[in-house]
């Protein structure tokens, strides 16, 4: 199992000392939301992606992917029936998949809730068709890229389109191409209402492209009430030898406490 976290609880701090924490801390990659590098993606320099790819493995980790892939530019929607902004956010995912490649990354985990809940007046079956289109239209693109799009179901609080992992799957399968898996996030399988290993359980290691380790508290694993011992079990029951990225929404004291004590937890079980 391979160890990440996320660069945003960093906020603005250079590449360089991102990764000299992570390798401190002994994880092995770094997962980048692209609005810490600018609001636009396509405005990512050349330069810049050299820059940025070559700093973390210098620093003998791995660029794992990006998240958070709609967040940044205004305007962007996936499953809107308005067929400006529609056309605009799926170029955006094709710039997004170069600048995954650019880096060196294999993962693209797409949540961005506020960018594909229904709309007033829409219907879900008229947003569900909406995404499909989107998402079948770039699967060749992301193959081409050796990219991995991650359909990451999130809780009702935070979207009312595709809140459990059962639904996640229905789209992949539907979609049923290899560059398109469902990604798993602790925080939201906790909201589904059973247990999370029963969750992870209801699929197998290969329908799963990316997992992220966090609490509903918003802390990292370990530092709430959800215990990993059993879901750190169902993953190796089903399989999964992949990424265990981390993914806080709270970094208080400071992002470093929030990253040591998230390893040191899942190192307790690996």
């Amino acid at each position: 199992m391979k160890f990440a976290f996320c660069n945003e609880m960093f906020g603005n701090r250079p590449v360089a000392e991102i990764c000299d924490a992570a390798g401190r801390f002994g994880y092995h990659g770094l997962e980048i939301a692209p609005f810490t590098l600018r609001k636009n993606a396509a405005d990512i320099s050349a330069a810049q992606r050299r820059d940025v790819r070559t700093a973390v493995e210098d620093h003998g980790l791995e660029v794992v992917g990006l998240h958070w892939l709609f967040a940044g530019p205004d305007g962007l929607h996936m499953t809107t029936p308005d067929s400006a902004v529609w056309s605009r956010t799926r170029d955006y995912l094709h710039v997004l998949i170069d600048l995954c490649a650019d880096l060196g990354g294999k993962v693209m985990v797409l949540g961005s809730p506020k960018q594909r809940s229904l709309l007033p007046g829409q219907t879900f079956e008229g947003a569900w068709k909406r995404a499909a289109d989107m998402l079948a239209s770039v699967m060749d693109h992301a193959a081409d890229a050796d990219a991995t799009i991650c359909l990451e179901p999130l809780s009702p609080v935070e979207t009312d389109f595709i809140n459990t992992v059962a639904q996640g799957m229905e789209m992949v399968r539907q979609i049923d191409h290899p560059n398109l898996r469902i990604h798993l996030d602790v925080k939201a399988m906790s909201s589904e209402g059973g247990p999370v290993a029963d969750v992870i359980r209801s699929v197998v290691a290969a329908d799963v492209g990316h997992f992220h380790v966090n609490d509903p508290n918003l802390y990292g694993p370990g530092m709430g009430e959800v215990d990993y011992a059993p879901i750190v079990q169902a993953l190796k029951d089903i399989g999964y030898d992949g990424w265990l990225s981390v993914e806080p929404f709270k970094y208080d004291p400071d992002p470093e406490t929030i990253a040591r004590k998230s390893i040191e937890y899942l190192k307790r079980f690996f």
